[in-house]
């Protein structure tokens, strides 16, 4: 049997108190889902699991299905594959990460259908405050720290794309990606 490994990207789980799901309660319906060596990281939602399904639309389903009915929410969630992970951190733009002192730098991992294309078209930016690339699978969005108030970053949130989007800064997406390689 072949294991695949895998990171869901939870939206919408303990912000603002709503939504609140206790990680241990997390962990516990991945593994009644049949999923192993189950790991979550942080308050907001990843959880790197093992998983025999090679199907990544079908596994996000039927996570969805169960996270909806167990915790009572509308549950939206980007699975994402070890691959893409370590692709994601080492296709960033040269420089991307590297002046945290400076700029808050975040990746916004895409739900298919969304291509980053498509949602590089829904991004505006300001000129001078953020930046926003296109990936493989994802977007990355940079914004100085000095004019964080201006950045458009939170303008997204609005949107009727972002519902295919999930964010995640730079440092949790690199310790996501460092946690999946020691598995």
């Amino acid at each position: 049997m072949t294991v695949n490994r895998y990171l869901a990207l939870l939206r919408g789980i303990n912000v603002g108190g709503k939504n609140i799901i206790k990680m241990a309660d997390l962990k516990a319906c991945f593994e009644s889902l049949g999923f192993f060596d189950v790991v979550t990281y942080i308050q907001s939602g990843n959880v790197l699991f093992k998983s025999a399904e090679k199907d990544k639309a079908k596994l996000t389903d039927r996570i969805e299905k169960e996270l909806s009915k167990r915790f009572d929410y509308p549950s939206r969630l980007v699975t994402v594959t070890h691959e893409e992970l370590r692709k994601t951190v080492r296709n960033a733009p040269r420089g991307f990460g590297g002046e945290p002192d400076k700029f808050r730098y975040d990746v916004i991992f895409l739900r298919e259908p969304l291509t980053p294309k498509e949602a590089m078209k829904s991004v505006s930016t300001k000129e001078g405050v953020d930046a926003a690339y296109a990936g493989e699978h994802v977007l990355y969005f940079s914004r100085l720290i000095s004019k964080a108030t201006q950045s458009r970053l939170t303008r997204i949130i609005a949107l009727p794309v972002y519902q295919f989007m999930t964010n995640r800064n730079w440092n949790t997406t690199t310790k996501l990606l460092e946690m999946m390689e020691k598995e």
